[in-house]
């Protein structure tokens, strides 16, 4: 038997049933999007399993896209056989193509930007929109799947394999860009491709909905210190100015990172001259002058710099000036830009995650 035969025979028998390909096709899309989210909040090593499980679904996807279009071929390419559905198909078939295909071109390197968004970018648009695409596509043919459909031992072991094939594939990817020394081989465990220099000019400069105001006049800026706190003060740009320095690592979730030595003043010694901090004090805010906002944990942030200058530098205004969130550990959506009021709290702060949307929100 040819070995194209035996390839064939070998894909045959890992196959699963028709109903079973389509539920699963909705099951890793929504689990790869799902991952994929929070694998933005994650910016330390330890989290490398999150990476490796998203691209193995990614590569899963592609296995059962192929069986997917096995099965329905003809009715995409024969126009006798269309539908009203038919267009939604298509489109959903555009919406997957275009997140496996921006996926793989920027896991081996390919570093372009379409107008204001990186390929990443454009990758995590595609997925988003892959969601409700490949829900409303099922709603069309829905069909409850079957327990034979997903016969226990059977099932295990096909989609094992699915994975560890995925997991595989993405090791011998690594491996050839470490070999033809691709842009894809300096990466971090995130994706995140370096830029290297110092100083403002040394990497992009990326904003958030709506998070594009116009410069802060130095002399007119205030920060506030407040909340639970016995003494709130205010300070201008200059009493920033403490001299403390820090090297940190700032991993933007468009795809690159930057390693920087940043100047300003510790969050600590901020709260400081707040007075004494409240017994019920457990999170620390840090608010932008559009009404973006992050919080850490009272620990995290007294040891967070509110940062003034990077590379020797004063911070440009379009990386944060007056002053800025460093946050090590964290992905720089958290490293909150044009920061105007540093508050004390003692709960969580749930609005922020829709602030990463809209700008402003209470």
């Amino acid at each position: 038997m040819a070995v194209t035969d035996r390839f064939r025979t070998a894909l045959d028998r890992l196959e699963p049933p028709p109903r079973a390909v389509d539920w699963s096709l909705f099951a890793f899309v929504v689990a790869e999007a799902v991952t994929g989210l929070v694998s933005f909040t994650v910016g330390v090593p330890e989290g490398w399993p999150l990476f490796w499980l998203h691209r193995a679904l990614g590569l899963g996807i592609v296995a059962l896209l192929g069986w997917k279009l096995a099965r329905v071929r003809r009715r995409l390419t024969d126009p006798d056989l269309w539908q009203r559905s038919t267009a939604l198909s298509v489109l959903t078939l555009v919406a997957a193509l275009g997140a496996i295909g921006t996926g793989v071109a920027w896991v081996f390197g390919l570093d372009v930007r379409l107008s204001y968004w990186t390929l990443l970018s454009v990758h995590v648009g595609f997925g988003l929109a892959l969601v409700p695409l490949v829900a409303a596509h099922a709603a069309t043919r829905f069909r409850l799947p079957r327990r034979v459909d997903f016969e226990r031992r059977r099932t295990a072991v096909r989609y094992f394999a699915l994975l560890a094939a995925g997991g595989a594939t993405y090791r011998l990817q690594q491996g050839v860009n470490d070999a033809l020394d691709t842009a894809g081989a300096d990466r971090r465990f995130t994706g995140s491709q370096p830029r290297e220099g110092e100083g403002n000019g040394a990497f992009p400069i990326t904003s958030w909905v709506a998070d594009d105001p116009d410069p802060i006049d130095r002399d007119d800026y205030r920060l506030t210190v407040e909340g639970l706190v016995s003494d709130p003060v205010e300070l201008t740009a200059d009493e920033l100015g403490a001299g403390h320095e820090t090297e940190a690592l700032l991993d933007c979730t468009s795809g690159w990172y930057t390693v920087q030595e940043w100047g300003g003043i510790r969050v600590g010694d901020l709260l400081d001259g707040a007075g004494d901090l409240d017994d019920d004090a457990a999170y620390v805010r840090f608010t932008s002058v559009t009404g973006y906002r992050w919080s850490l944990p009272i620990g995290e942030a007294e040891n967070a710099l509110l940062a003034t200058h990077v590379g020797g530098e004063r911070l440009s205004h379009g990386h944060g000036a007056p002053a800025r969130l460093v946050a090590p550990d964290k992905r720089g959506f958290q490293w909150v830009k044009w920061v105007t009021r540093v508050e004390v709290r003692s709960e969580y702060d749930l609005g922020q995650w829709v602030v990463t949307l809209v700008s402003g929100f209470d």
